[in-house]
């Protein structure tokens, strides 16, 4: 983004000229965009526009189906993360991705939010301990449900699930976080509690949000991009976006006129 690099800001992620496409059809159109390190970012735009590919795209999992094709540059801290040469199972821990419905494992919660570190290695009871407890905490869950909560996750309300998603993502420390329509079916006062944890976690961490919910994209993000029919048309900081948008379409988009 050109006020970022203006600004001097070194860019934690940085997207150029991002394609994708599935049986010759092109879902992702040129995609580019920068960002620096703890920035928050929503992408808006109309169901079909292209916000959960570019997500599972940045996080190289549409390539477990052969039939999607993605080109293009994605550079995370200096390091192309698109090349074959990339770790894939690193970049997608460095790359946490939360799925609009909670996705929890049939095992205890404890053992939900440790599982990517047991899978990557961790033996010690005592590291798996803190890593759990330092991620219920981030998503102020820790109090409520103690150290080793006795119901078994699926039993709990969807918030506290997706809450208990988005604590096993950042267990990893991911150096960003993914969130696909993260209060996806959710009340407002759910919603609300969803929120409030996302709102600290940006004070700390890169965020990207797919959303469908303008209002949830004004309060949570620094900058708003909106895409159509795979395009990136506005880029730019939140607050001049909704209020000034330099571009007709989404001018239109905003108000409702154009889906």
């Amino acid at each position: 983004m050109s006020a970022m690099r203006s600004a001097g800001l070194e860019p934690k992620l940085a997207v150029a000229d991002l394609r994708v496409s599935r049986e010759n059809v092109e879902v992702l159109r040129g995609v580019s965009f920068s960002l620096p390190a703890a920035t928050s970012l929503s992408f808006i735009g109309a169901a079909g526009s292209g916000k959960s590919v570019l997500l599972r795209a940045l996080c190289r999992l549409l390539e477990l189906d052969p039939l999607w094709r993605v080109a293009g540059s994605v550079i995370l801290d200096g390091e192309e993360i698109l090349s074959a040469s990339a770790d894939v199972a690193r970049v997608r821990r460095r790359l946490g991705l939360v799925f609009p419905t909670p996705a929890l494992l049939p095992m205890s919660v404890f053992e939900n939010v440790v599982f990517g570190l047991r899978a990557m290695g961790v033996q010690s009871e005592r590291a798996l301990d803190e890593a759990y407890e330092r991620a219920m905490r981030r998503v102020l869950l820790w109090e409520p449900l103690g150290a080793r909560p006795k119901k078994k996750p699926e039993s709990f309300p969807h918030e506290t699930r997706q809450r208990i998603c988005i604590a096993r993502a950042i267990a990893l420390e991911p150096e960003a976080l993914l969130l696909d329509e993260p209060a996806a079916g959710l009340d407002p006062v759910a919603t609300q509690v969803l929120e409030d944890v996302l709102s600290r976690l940006r004070r700390e961490c890169t965020l990207l949000v797919a959303t469908n919910n303008l209002q949830q994209a004004a309060r949570l993000s620094d900058v708003t991009c909106y895409l159509a029919r795979g395009e990136v048309v506005e880029i730019g900081d939140t607050p001049s976006l909704f209020s000034r948008p330099s571009d007709a379409r989404t001018e239109d988009f905003l108000a409702g006129r154009i889906d």
